[in-house]
Parts: structure tokens; C-alpha cells; sequence
């Protein structure tokens, strides 16, 4: 009996049957919300971190860059594994938000691994250790200050941010790191 109840459901969910009763227009839609929702993701989330990388060799290239283009760097640690960072990084990477992004801030991604590598880093910028990815380092390049200390792990819940909050967070340490 739970097949025939799952199959049914499945049925409901595709738009082959109406719930008896339902008006029209609730089943004439069913099917166009399914393939709308599919047309949003154009392609499957980045997968950011370079598991092969040499992190301190990457920060150190990216501070170079961010001292060259007067922008802050912004170290994100974290791993491929984590859902919210490979939403952090495909927000980032959005048409409308990706300017923004590189006129304020050199971006570099460094592998965590399974909490086994680059963990020194965030207590190079006296941010102590990471405690939960993805964790957002975001420093002066030019005197190493990390400006947003007390709030690296603030995007822990990426999946909860729209791009519009994420621009406003990052904005924020924009103008503070003035």
C-alpha cells in the first residue's frame, strides 16, 4: 500500500492528476511551476575550492592583486563538500552581484579539506580558528587588519541569504574598510 501512495503523489506532483475538486487553474499550473523552478539553475553550483591549491601561496597572490586594484581581499575559507559555501560562491559568481564584488574586493578561495588544511590561516589574521565554514576573512591588504573580526562565520547560513543581503553584508564592510 505505501507504493501505490507514493505513486499516486508522484502523479499529483507531475500534473498527470487534479486533485478532485480543485479549480482549474491550480491544475492547469502545476506543471508550468515544476519546469519554471528547473529553468532557474542554469548549471550546478560551483565547486570553488581547489582541493590542490596551495593556500598560503593563493592569499598571498590575491593580496597582491587587492594592494595593486586598491580593493580588500576576501579570503573564503571553506570546502566542496559545504552546500552554504557553494551557495556563497554561485551567489558571488551572479551577473548582478559579480561586479560589485570585483570593484570592492579581490576574492580568494582556500580548501579547508575535512578541517585538515589551511587552519592556521584565520589565526594569521587574529581571527582565531575556524569553527564552521564558510568563514569570511575579509583584511586590509595593505596592513594586514582584518576589518570584519567578530563576524567571519556571519554567512555560516548562506543558504538563508538572498543576493540583495549579501550584497548589503558585504557593502557594509566596504565602507568600514575605509
Amino acid at each position: 500500500m505505501p507504493v501505490f501512495r507514493r505513486l499516486i503523489a508522484l502523479a499529483f506532483a507531475a500534473g498527470a492528476l487534479a486533485p478532485v475538486g480543485a479549480p482549474p487553474a491550480l491544475a492547469d499550473t502545476a506543471p508550468r511551476l515544476a519546469e519554471s523552478s528547473f529553468a532557474l539553475l542554469a548549471q550546478p553550483l560551483p565547486l570553488p575550492y581547489d582541493e590542490k591549491a596551495d593556500g598560503a601561496a593563493a592569499i598571498r597572490a590575491a593580496t597582491a592583486r587587492a594592494r595593486a586594484h586598491h580593493t580588500l581581499l576576501l579570503i573564503d575559507l571553506g570546502g566542496n563538500w559545504c552546500l552554504d559555501c557553494r551557495l556563497l560562491a554561485g551567489t558571488i559568481a551572479l551577473p548582478d552581484l559579480s561586479p560589485f564584488v570585483r570593484a570592492h574586493y579581490e576574492v580568494v578561495t582556500v580548501d579547508v579539506g575535512r578541517y585538515t588544511k589551511n587552519m592556521g590561516v584565520p589565526g594569521s589574521y587574529g581571527a582565531g580558528v575556524v569553527r564552521g565554514v564558510p568563514m569570511l576573512l575579509i583584511v586590509d591588504p595593505a596592513t594586514r587588519r582584518l576589518i570584519n573580526a567578530g563576524h567571519t562565520t556571519a554567512l555560516a547560513d548562506a543558504r538563508s541569504l538572498t543576493p540583495q543581503a549579501l550584497a548589503d553584508w558585504l557593502a557594509q564592510w566596504v565602507d568600514a574598510g575605509k
